[in-house]
């Protein structure tokens, strides 16, 4: 480059002749020419492209291959050696490396180009993703769910069992929640707990669930079209910086809520960072686009999935393939079933009468035993062979008080003993096993007995009399009393 400028400085600048030029550094005319009429080299330049005898009579074929691998998985899409083999079945004469060279210019013609797209306030984007945890320590592969707001870049983050109606309403709940509204606009992709269908003509028929909680809070709903994640970009990388960033290292925690509070903490966290080519942070912004946002309804979203089922002869009701119990007297009858995130509420009329916590595998069942004792009252011989009451871990004093009542009522002791656990249809454990140490420190072992220390009995010293709804006593004098008058009573009820 240093030779090239002194040349065109000596002949522009200080009138050197062409000729004496040439002959000092030795070049030829046309490269002379070359040299004043470029400030820098320019280059091999090709006045018309290298004919391609023998593979360009295949360059259509190549992409062709290429297009129809578009639609195909990813694993079974072609490779260059593989459409070389069938060039060569196709009459194809020539070597592997203009194969190969071919399809890596394909390929990049035939990649996608994209439009930068404005980003509204107060508009939403949401997908889910996976990633790993150790709950309780046990690797599993969880589901989360995003939530992004591409005009202040703010995030939510949440964890679950996995994809299902249930955690797409939570999701969106919990995210109002912490955004402080709605967003009026919110982009999807095709999640079957949102599209039932992807009809003609980009035309979606929508789950019932997803019009359930679009009519609670009344959003706008957009679906990106069929594989085309890029048209909701924002949410996509979001997905990949929030399994990056906050699931890295694997996160180790005691249970889901546990989990779910340290990836919120880390969304608040995010809105004390500025963003890239825009003033202030995020929370600054994420403040200013909540004048887009549609109110949050004074009532939220139950995030439940209802479903009516009939309890079976063992008192089982399902939901989701899993069975949970009802009380036995509620065996053959209807019931309603309330599945959330968490829990299993089962409801007969306006009565919740069972609660257990939510099973997320299949074929499984969840037992209260207490929901099978009036049973084993009718039928004590099943007391040590039902199957609710296998893992059913009570204290020392409740074995001991079987015992002694079984040695002091015979064949009746059994009986006895299931009616001092029925005590735990209204009473909890805790407070159950005290009663029974009471008892058993008393001698007594009865039912009624031990239901005696149940009552709650407050401390005399502390109690006071009280006039208080009764005024009308206050003016009520009432004399001492002589012992001896019941002396001289006494006397007449003998002498007569």
């Amino acid at each position: 480059m240093q030779w090239w400028t002194d040349i065109r400085r000596k002949v522009l600048v200080e009138g050197v002749s062409k000729r004496q030029v040439k002959a000092e550094y030795r070049i030829h005319t046309k490269t002379l020419e070359k040299i004043l009429a470029h400030p820098k080299p320019p280059g091999y330049r090709m006045t018309q492209p290298r004919s391609k005898p023998m593979i360009g009579p295949f360059l259509g074929r190549i992409e062709e291959i290429l297009r129809q691998d578009r639609e195909l998985p990813k694993k079974q899409r072609h490779t260059a050696k593989r459409i070389f083999d069938r060039l060569k079945e196709e009459g194809y004469t020539g070597g592997y490396t203009q194969v190969k060279d071919a399809v890596r210019n394909a390929r990049v013609r035939l990649k996608d180009v994209y439009i930068p797209l404005a980003h509204r306030p107060g508009e939403a984007q949401m997908d889910f993703g996976y990633a790993l945890a150790k709950i309780n320590g046990q690797l599993r592969k969880v589901a989360f769910f995003v939530m992004s707001l591409p005009y202040s870049d703010a995030v939510y983050v949440q964890a679950y069992e996995k994809i299902c109606t249930e955690v797409f309403w939570d999701g969106h709940v919990r995210a109002f929640t912490f955004f402080d509204g709605v967003p009026c606009r919110i982009s999807y992709d095709n999640e079957r707990v949102m599209v039932a269908k992807v009809m003609k003509r980009h035309q979606r028929k929508l789950t019932d669930g997803f019009l359930q909680l679009q009519s609670h809070y009344l959003f706008k709903e957009h679906f990106c079209n069929v594989a085309r994640g890029n048209e909701k970009g924002v949410v996509e990388s979001m997905v990949r910086y929030t399994r990056s960033n906050f699931m890295v290292p694997v996160p180790e925690v005691r249970s889901f809520d546990e989990l779910n509070r340290m990836l919120e903490e880390r969304c608040r966290e995010e809105l004390g960072r500025n963003l890239r080519g825009k003033d202030g942070t995020k929370g600054q912004l994420l403040a200013d686009e909540r004048g887009r946002f549609i109110d949050l309804p004074v009532v939220p979203f139950e995030s439940c999935r209802v479903r009516t089922c009939t309890a079976s002869s063992l008192s089982l009701v399902r939901f989701d393939g899993n069975d949970y119990s009802v009380p036995v007297r509620y065996a053959h009858y209807e019931t309603v079933v309330k599945g959330y995130i968490d829990r299993i509420v089962v409801c007969r009329g306006d009565e919740c009468i069972a609660e257990h916590p939510r099973l997320w595998g299949k074929a499984g069942v969840h037992f209260n035993p207490v929901h099978y004792l009036a049973l084993l009252e009718r039928k004590p011989g099943g007391l040590d062979h039902a199957r609710p009451l296998e893992d059913w871990k009570l204290p020392s004093c409740f074995r001991d008080l079987r015992s002694r009542l079984e040695a002091d009522l015979d064949g009746e002791g059994t009986r006895e003993y299931i009616k001092v656990l029925r005590l735990l249809e209204k009473h909890s454990p805790k407070e159950l096993a005290r009663a029974v140490e009471q008892g058993l420190r008393c001698g007594a072992s009865s039912r009624d007995a031990i239901a005696q220390f149940l009552i709650p009995r407050p401390e005399w010293r502390c109690t006071r009399f009280n006039l208080d709804g009764h005024e009308h006593l206050r003016h009520v004098q009432v004399a001492s009393a002589d012992v001896a008058d019941y002396n001289r009573l006494l006397g007449q009820e003998v002498g007569a």
